[in-house]
């Protein structure tokens, strides 16, 4: 009987795959029904099936979904105040006009508000500033595209709000992810700077590669010669003589932090208070810092990631408050509200199959031994799910190109789903978060099938396809060292 439950579990989930893949079924359809189908072939019993698969599920990513509400709310809120617009505007009057640079910084800038803001409506907005700078220079269109998606895979990476999944299926912490986030930023940013150096000088610019080649050499080579010699070589004493003076320092920055956002607040106030705001169309320099003021506060002083945005928002407001914008605000709640709902939505249906797979949390007597799915998947994936961390590198980056086209690996398709049966199967929680975050810039930068990437593609006249070919030769690479990282942290 198992075998035939396994056979017909199997069976479904690649029709299914297939369906998304062939994009004849939607994400937001196909995941509900999967969770329905898997719980009822697996032995569920119908009333526990709605009750707990369809009703308790589409409660199990609560917290992911008010948090992406928020982050949308604050998204809308920042650019119709024309925070992030101005954003880019001072950066690229600082900027110069040198390619190289022009493209650096403004990767950097689309990071930094990415870090924050989302949504394709926040992608066009900073997109309509971002693609002309970068052309007036001589940049091409499919290096501008790539630029975009480097700095909006980057400013995913550490947005809080993309860790909250992480937090309620994994069962992970902020100090969990936290790291791991880093370590990818890490070496995206490094993968980002070699694509922008080749791709200029393929464009034609006269390009002084040594000397940028060997500032990066050098940069890097300090920072693994100092790394290796506090873990390795350094004696010791010494390290815990380092170690309380990175703690003095810590607090030190936290501190200083703390100060900062206070007086950051005061000024916002202090401008409010004598009505310095009512005669004013410029947006003023404190209010740039909106979009990192929650992530400062969950980076350093590990604030919750719902009062993070709160705070934000509250700040947000203050730092551009003018008489009626209050209507402003209200519109912002609404419209960002309306935005995250597909998300949302697909949020319900990630829980009801989380559900499906894993079970309710709870011991039900009518199932003794185990939810039912769980225990009929745990001996299969035992068997082919990869503990050593050798075979995790190897076949997990094989595998990164089924992030691409709705494919399993694509948390916005399945990969949830299978990140739900790899811990079923027993694989450790940090793994698979760093399975899935290795292999997200192919999915973030390289897949056709996202709408940023069509709307990207035909803005700057270049054919979509042609921007898998040109980013999969860098995105690929950045997953294999993202698992590899993965295999060592977690493994």
């Amino acid at each position: 009987m198992e075998i035939i439950q396994i056979s017909a579990l199997i069976a479904f989930f690649l029709v299914m795959a297939l369906l998304m893949f062939l994009r004849k079924l939607p994400a937001l359809i196909a995941l509900p029904l999967m969770a329905v189908v898997i719980a009822l072939v697996g032995g569920v019993s119908p009333a526990d099936t709605i009750q707990y698969v369809i009703g308790a599920g589409a409660l199990k990513l609560s917290t992911a979904y008010t948090i992406a509400i928020l982050g949308s709310m604050l998204s809308v809120l920042l650019q119709k105040t024309g925070v992030a617009e101005n954003f880019i505007k001072r950066g690229a009057e600082l900027s110069g006009d040198n390619p190289w640079i022009i493209a650096v910084v403004m990767l950097s800038l689309i990071t930094m508000l990415f870090t924050t803001i989302g949504g394709l409506g926040a992608i066009i907005m900073v997109a309509t500033i971002v693609l002309p700078i970068m052309t007036s220079v001589g940049i091409g269109p499919m290096t501008t595209v790539g630029i975009f998606l480097f700095g909006l895979s980057m400013g995913g990476l550490m947005n809080v709000g993309n860790w909250a999944v992480y937090l309620s299926v994994m069962g992970l912490t902020i100090d969990q992810i936290r790291p791991f986030a880093l370590l990818m930023f890490a070496i995206s940013f490094v993968m980002a700077l070699l694509y922008i150096t080749i791709q200029l000088y393929r464009d034609g610019h006269n390009l002084n590669l040594k000397r940028i080649a060997v500032r990066t050499i050098v940069a890097l080579g300090i920072v693994a010669a100092v790394a290796y010699y506090c873990t390795v070589w350094c004696p010791a004493p010494i390290q815990q003589i380092m170690l309380n003076g990175l703690d003095i320092a810590g607090s030190i920055a936290k501190w200083c932090t703390g100060v900062g956002i206070g007086a950051l607040f005061g000024t916002a106030l202090a401008r409010i208070l004598l009505r310095k705001n009512e005669h004013t169309h410029e947006v003023h320099w404190i209010s740039f810092f909106a979009p990192v003021i929650p992530l400062f506060l969950i980076l350093v002083f590990r604030v919750d990631i719902i009062a993070s945005f709160v705070v934000g928002f509250i700040y947000t407001y203050l730092a551009t408050y003018k008489k009626g914008r209050l209507s402003l605000l209200i519109q912002s709640l609404f419209d960002g509200g309306g935005i995250a709902m597909p998300a949302v939505v697909l949020m319900f249906g990630i829980g009801m199959l989380l559900v499906a797979i894993m079970g309710p949390g709870v011991r039900l007597d009518a199932y003794p031994h185990g939810w039912p799915v769980l225990e009929i998947l745990r001996p299969l994936m035992a068997q082919i799910v990869p503990t050593n961390p050798f075979v995790y590198v190897i076949v997990f980056t094989l595998a990164a190109p089924l992030a691409l086209y709705r494919g399993p690996l694509n948390v916005w398709g399945m990969g949830y789903g299978l990140a739900a049966v790899f811990l079923a199967a027993g694989l450790n929680p940090g793994a698979v978060m760093g399975l899935l975050l290795g292999v997200g810039p192919v999915q973030g930068i390289s897949d056709p099938t996202n709408t940023h990437n069509v709307w990207l593609a035909n803005e700057m006249r270049v054919d979509v396809q042609k921007v898998l070919w040109n980013t999969i030769v860098y995105t690929w690479p950045l997953a294999f060292l993202g698992l590899i990282c993965s295999a060592l942290v977690f493994m």
